[in-house]
């Protein structure tokens, strides 16, 4: 590893289940064994550390994604690959990362992983679509709170149509093409 290797944001936006996270770990696997520097920003981790606290109203959920911004910006601009696999669902707030990013000069991608909700709601990972229906909980993005999916993403990733290690690998030949990988 060079001492002069760029750092970007790579985020990876979806709903709930759509394998943003699974996808970030495959290929922060694949990004170490090549030599990068990298680091995951797991939403849940966040949450749970940096964002203690917080709700899901629309602006506590622009805070969090604004901290995780930050945090994400500042290791990209000393080298580092940063994963971001947070739902983020709202148009705005990522675009004010992206703007960040911008005016710091500090490589921002946009990753949409477009999985049905129809399919997350069958994965659901941590049975938060269960909870939905049985009542127990409200404000699931997606569900019965909005998600604005990126009209222009630098990728678009159908989890559903391929493997993880697919999309992982799709992943990583936009990083490629863009110099980052």
């Amino acid at each position: 590893m060079s001492v002069t290797e760029t750092g970007a944001t790579i985020w990876l936006t979806g709903l709930p289940s759509a394998g943003k996270t699974t996808i970030a770990y495959e290929l922060a696997g694949r990004l170490r064994t090549e030599g990068h520097k990298v680091e995951v920003l797991d939403g849940d981790e966040i949450r749970e550390f940096l964002s203690a606290g917080l709700g899901f109203s629309r602006e506590d959920r622009h805070t969090n994604v604004a901290r995780i911004g930050f945090v994400a910006e500042l290791l990209a601009a000393n080298g580092v690959k940063v994963l971001v696999p947070v739902i983020a669902p709202f148009a705005d707030s990522r675009e004010a990362v992206r703007k960040r990013h911008a005016a710091e000069s500090t490589t921002y991608l946009e990753v949409h992983v477009a999985t049905p909700v129809e399919v997350c709601s069958v994965r659901d990972v941590k049975g938060l679509y269960a909870k939905q229906a049985a009542g127990e909980i409200s404000g699931l993005t997606g569900v019965d709170d909005p998600y604005e999916a990126p009209e222009s993403p630098d990728l678009r990733i159908e989890s559903h149509q391929q493997t993880v290690q697919e999309s992982a690998a799709a992943l990583h030949a936009l990083l490629t093409e863009r110099g980052l990988a």
